[in-house]
């Protein structure tokens, strides 16, 4: 296993065999200007295509470039006989631009020696945070990649966690035993139990998981080289106790109010396949953050739609694990935000349980939303 994942770390360039790219220049302004690079051999030929056509039978790495006569109005030609990589075909158009960006200064008597050297110019801006107690590094990249790792952990165990409390509730129903197990205790306190037990096993993976990652960043912020090891040592300057306090919480509150929601669904069907039609309007809210997430709110975490979504229970257990590590949440927010989180889970456990209570005890009957509304308002 060790060889395999050394294997595919490796650098992906040797894993891909040698490629001889024939190149047919009938512009004359390509010809021996290609620059060889790894596992890419450029070779000039002034064979007729037909003929260079026989030769691809040699070889699957054998390929031709075909340049017309004119080639800003007519398209140069890639033959070969297996479709090429998209790395290879970039390969060519970058170094076919280059060459004519340089033919077209060279006509107009532009040094391209100079121009090369002002396009080595780089300017870096390097981001601040301006503070109490002075100026530190932003760490604008530290915090994105920690903000979204929080999100996608927490989606992640959202969904794995509730839904093996719909798969128990499930598992119980069809064998029968809960009618012998609710003759002991109430349909709420089994709910809440199943809950409350699987959202430990939950808790305690995630706490090996984040002391193993501290003595990971440890050592390895000090070990380490090269980018990595000046990311893990950036990551020791984010606040990670106030990070590690809110993901806690919003895994918590988060798992309790979808698991709620998970139990009554397992409640409402016989097998695994019906929960679909249940399924899509409760997780809706949880993919949609997800997916804004990892494209939108980490390039704007204090936009309004981000400071929304992370009030809304169903949303802020993801939003607000986005905005967290970039800092500047102001308390007032935070603390209105874990308000309606605690406000959601309280509600949510009360519809399940009015739900679970006769879900569990209904067989052979197809349930639907109506059904369920009638449910709900069952009096004991």
């Amino acid at each position: 296993m060790t060889k395999l994942i050394a294997y595919v770390a490796q650098d992906t360039d040797q894993l891909n065999k040698q490629q001889t790219i024939q190149v047919i220049d009938n512009s004359h302004s390509f010809a021996g200007k290609f620059k060889d690079v790894k596992n890419i051999h450029f070779k000039p030929i002034s064979q007729p295509l037909a003929q260079a056509k026989k030769s691809l039978n040699e070889s699957e790495e054998l390929s031709i470039l075909l340049i017309p006569k004119d080639y800003t109005e007519n398209p140069v030609q890639f033959l070969s006989k297996k479709k090429p990589s998209l790395v290879l075909t970039g390969e060519i158009e970058s170094q076919m631009n280059e060459i004519a960006s340089n033919n077209t200064m060279l006509a107009n008597h532009i040094d391209t020696a100079v121009l090369n050297k002002a396009k080595k110019n780089r300017v870096t801006v390097s981001a601040l945070e301006v503070t109490d107690s002075g100026t530190k590094d932003a760490d604008v990249g530290t915090s994105m990649a920690v903000g979204v790792a929080c999100a996608v952990l927490i989606y992640l165990s959202l969904f794995i966690y509730g839904a093996q409390v719909m798969r128990g509730v499930i598992e119980e129903k069809t064998s029968r035993i809960i009618e012998v197990i609710i003759s002991s205790v109430k349909p709420f306190q089994l709910m809440l139990g199943k809950i409350i037990g699987v959202g430990l096993v939950g808790l305690t993976q995630f706490t090996a998981w984040i002391v193993l990652s501290i003595l990971a960043t440890k050592i390895g912020g000090n070990n380490a080289g090269g980018g990595l090891g000046q990311f893990l040592l950036t990551l020791q300057n984010l606040p990670f106790g106030y990070i590690l306090f809110c993901f806690i919480f919003y895994f918590i509150t988060g798992y309790l109010l979808y698991s709620a929601l998970f139990a009554a669904v397992g409640s409402a069907v016989d097998s695994e396949t019906e929960t679909q039609q249940f399924m899509f309007p409760i997780t809706l809210p949880l993919l949609f953050t997800y997916l804004l997430s990892v494209t939108v709110l980490f390039r704007a975490p204090d936009s309004p739609l981000a400071i929304w979504l992370s009030m809304i229970p169903f949303t802020a257990p993801i939003a607000m694990m986005i905005r967290v590590p970039f800092g500047g949440v102001p308390d007032w927010q935070l603390a209105l935000s874990m308000l309606s989180m605690i406000c959601g889970f309280i509600f949510t456990t009360y519809v399940a349980s009015r739900i679970y209570r006769v879900g569990i005890l209904m067989y052979g009957k197809k349930a639907s939303f109506k059904e369920l509304a009638k449910w709900f308002f069952y009096k004991e």
